[in-house]
């Protein structure tokens, strides 16, 4: 593969900024000018690149498919040990800190208007959940587990990765929070039928 064109390596930074800027003051009350402030910049560097915010933020939800698709870049070849990985990290404050949560909300509230950020949410959702299935159907055919719908075991796991995250971002005892973390990860353990 070839080295980033200019362009590229441009419009991360836009997004890296825009990120950051939405994170600290909300997405409602980010803007161009502002995310140009930040990074010392004139706006028109920006609109050169996005013409809008709307396309700005549709950058921003492609490069969290890409952050979060990064779970399933593992080292070792070691199939059953690679499971554990992604359901050890799944369960993880690294996996709860790829996005951050107001924001994963505030555009997951606007997937409800807006037809082209719900389409990207359930790219994302989608293949997150067909990444899993496939690594559940390679450690089937090797015979080290026997889900039987990998497909249903994959979707689980992730209703239980979205429903813990949302349920316990309300939690602010931290014992508490970890306790039900770990008792969730142990559920989707036993959806694959594997211990911890």
């Amino acid at each position: 593969m070839g080295r980033k064109s200019i362009k590229e390596v441009r419009q991360l930074e836009i997004i890296k900024a825009f990120y950051k800027l939405a994170k600290k003051e909300g997405y409602e009350n980010s803007s161009i000018a502002k995310i140009a402030n930040e990074m010392g910049v004139n706006p028109t560097l920006i609109i050169h690149y996005f013409k809008t915010k709307e396309s700005l933020t549709y950058a921003l939800l492609d490069y969290i498919l890409d952050r979060y698709l990064l779970i399933y870049s593992i080292k070792e070849k070691g199939m059953l040990s690679d499971l554990h990985k992604i359901i050890e990290a799944l369960f993880s404050k690294k996996w709860n800190l790829l996005f951050d949560d107001g924001l994963f909300y505030a555009f997951y509230a606007l997937a409800f208007r807006n037809k082209k950020i719900k389409a990207k949410y359930k790219i994302i959702l989608d293949s997150l959940r067909k990444t899993l299935t496939s690594i559940i159907e390679r450690c089937n055919e090797q015979g080290l587990i026997n889900v039987a719908d990998p497909k249903v075991a994959a979707d689980m796991i992730f209703v239980l990765v979205d429903g813990s995250y949302f349920y316990l971002s309300l939690e602010d005892d931290k014992t508490i929070y970890s306790e039900k973390l770990s008792f969730y990860k142990n559920k989707s353990y036993e959806i694959l039928g594997i211990k911890p």
